[in-house]
């Protein structure tokens, strides 16, 4: 079968799109697992954390290791997470459906920040119920370098977007007496220069709605209980990578329905 050079180059950069992001995949799961512990994730080598032998190379080659070892230590033979190759799955998907979407340019670059933000707040916000101010900061900077390169019409729409999910959020926390935390206050505000202000509020609508079905589905599951306390960082970003891919479609068929 002949296949167009046109069409086998989609094909590997496709490939070359998922692989990529497979590998910052477990990059991102270090650095969510390490960074809310002040644990060195630049220098300090993997290990396993049962018998805590350094890992190499063969055992750290994204998805592939997890199946060749049947998700078990090759030392001593205690299961391994499946979040590991999960986390490494779901990035390469989502760099992927952001390439397929958005093509090579800016707006790319844009998505890719998101995910690899929202990769690392999830793994962080599930394992401790914590976002790390540190990583905000980095990201915030990251966001506002990007904003200033490929600024929203108008430019300052990204400091609309900011304070809206700040002071959105900051509200909630007051009037509910700390209903929401202060991290999912300031993960809101730094994806508001990314996203500005209407994308924002979008955000936090669907993250609700995420937010709601997920812990109702959990609690029918008995996985967690009333009283427990549910991390709603990934269901903000969630929503995020939801909104910025195709968040202004949502809002056109938004206003379509309801005010033609």
């Amino acid at each position: 079968m002949h296949i167009k050079r046109g069409k086998l180059m989609d094909i590997f950069t496709d490939f070359y799109i998922f692989i990529t992001g497979t590998i910052l995949g477990s990059f991102f799961n270090v650095v969510g697992l390490r960074l809310p512990k002040n644990i060195p994730f630049t220098t300090s080598r993997s290990a396993c954390p049962h018998c805590s032998t350094l890992l190499q190379a063969r055992d750290l080659i994204p998805l592939f290791s997890y199946l060749i070892s049947k998700g078990k230590c090759r030392h001593c033979k205690h299961s391994i997470s499946m979040a590991y190759p999960l986390v490494e799955l779901i990035t390469g998907v989502l760099f992927l459906v952001a390439y397929i979407n958005l093509g090579l340019s800016w707006d790319l670059l844009g998505a890719l920040l998101l995910i690899s933000l929202g990769v690392i707040v999830t793994v962080s916000d599930i394992s401790y119920m914590l976002i790390p101010n540190k990583l905000l900061l980095f990201f915030a900077g990251s966001f506002i370098i990007y904003r200033t390169i490929h600024p929203l019409q108008p430019w300052y729409d990204s400091i609309y977007g900011a304070l809206a999910g700040f002071t959105i959020i900051f509200m909630i926390i007051l009037l509910s007496k700390g209903g929401m935390g202060a991290g999912d206050m300031k993960l809101l505000g730094t994806l508001g220069i990314l996203l500005g202000w209407k994308l924002t509020l979008l955000t936090l609508f669907l993250a609700t709605l995420i937010g709601t079905v997920v812990s109702l589905t959990l609690l029918g599951f008995k996985v967690i209980g009333r009283k427990d306390p549910f991390p709603f960082g990934p269901s903000i970003i969630l929503a995020a990578v939801i909104c910025y891919l195709f968040g202004f479609d949502l809002l056109r068929l938004y206003y379509d329905a309801f005010f033609l």
